[in-house]
């Protein structure tokens, strides 16, 4: 993957937050592509203006900027795409460019709305689909001004949600205009989610693969369990704790299913508990990549058992050493008295 500037992940860091907030969240398996736009009022030194990202599940598989002009890939797998279609990524720049130039005249007409003449200012979209693994597909539009919510696409009403005043002018310009919800809905529920089947096949070696959670539970020695889940793809996981069996929610905490470096995810969840019954609780992991739950408990380190052996084998040895000194001593005494009256005899 080639090297982004940093601006570009200060930007992705809001789009993914509404992403997040329209993706679901429940533990079943599935499938995403979504795609953000991002413009910014003023030229940044070295920067683009404007930038694009395109994601299949979390791996960015393409983008785009103001200053290259072109949308490039940005994994190996997604160059299939070219030898399937020699025009491809010439078609996908032309769209990107004509969503750039729709941009700037949003903002400018926003900036006006606002009354904002100067400083700096942002406009940005994120839409996308998501199919599950039973088949069910959702798609979602939302957009921003300045990193804030601002008009968003209702997906049960199919009808535009505005945030305020200037959000519902543009509402209502939108709603007159039937070509718009109808570009959009169309993008949602058919475009999007063939793209996303297309490049799942194009990546299936990675996005398709399974590996299992690596699975260790620690204890910080005054009072949490701590269940750490690491290595896993894909991303739903399902750890609760149980306490002899039961599941326990009562002073659990979770931690988000975060990526690595690698590709994989991990995430952790703690539970505060009696010292006394840390034994009773348990880390109980379901994920894709396994055919029954594992289960974890807390476990004396090695050396801390290491340290009780030594002691308990030092303080047996010193028991057993008293025990053979008293021993010589009372028949060392018990002789002595013998010669003693032997003595006396004579």
């Amino acid at each position: 993957m080639r090297r982004l500037p940093h601006w570009y992940f200060l930007h992705l860091g809001a789009a993914v937050l509404l992403v997040l907030q329209e993706r679901g969240s429940s533990g079943s398996s599935s499938h995403s592509l979504y795609l953000s736009h991002i413009l910014v009022s003023e030229p940044i030194q070295g920067m683009p203006q404007f930038i694009a990202f395109a994601y299949v599940d979390d791996q960015l598989i393409g983008h785009y900027d103001s200053n290259r002009r072109r949308c490039l890939p940005d994994v190996p797998w997604m160059k299939k795409a070219e030898e399937e279609d020699a025009s491809f990524w010439d078609w996908t720049t032309k769209r990107v460019k004509y969503s750039e130039m729709l941009f700037r005249g949003d903002l400018l007409i926003l900036q006006k709305h606002y009354n904002h003449s100067r400083g700096l200012h942002t406009w940005q979209r994120v839409f996308g689909c998501e199919v599950s693994e039973e088949g069910r597909q959702r798609g979602y539009y939302r957009y921003a001004y300045d990193g804030r919510d601002f008009i968003s696409l209702d997906r049960e009403t199919l009808t535009w949600i505005a945030t305020d005043t200037k959000a519902e002018m543009v509402k209502r310009k939108w709603e007159a205009e039937p070509s718009i919800f109808q570009g959009r809905r169309y993008f949602m529920e058919e475009e999007c989610t063939k793209f996303l089947q297309k490049f799942l096949e194009y990546g299936k070696q990675t996005l398709l693969r399974t590996e299992q959670p690596i699975v260790k539970v620690n204890y910080d020695g005054l009072e949490t369990l701590i269940c750490h889940a690491h290595g896993f793809y894909p991303k739903e996981i399902d750890a609760v704790w149980r306490k002899d069996g039961e599941v326990w929610e009562h002073e659990t905490f979770r931690g988000g299913v975060t990526p690595n470096s690698d590709g994989t995810y991990h995430t952790w969840l703690s539970v505060k508990v009696n010292p006394k019954d840390r034994s009773h609780y348990q880390c109980h992991v379901e994920h894709g990549s396994l055919t029954e739950p594992l289960v974890f408990c807390w476990e004396e380190p090695a050396s801390v058992l290491l340290g009780v052996i030594v002691v308990s084998i030092f303080a047996i040895l010193v028991a057993v050493l008293l025990m053979v000194g008293i021993v010589c001593y009372t028949l060392s005494d018990k002789e002595a008295k013998r010669n003693q009256d032997l003595n006396s005899t004579s």
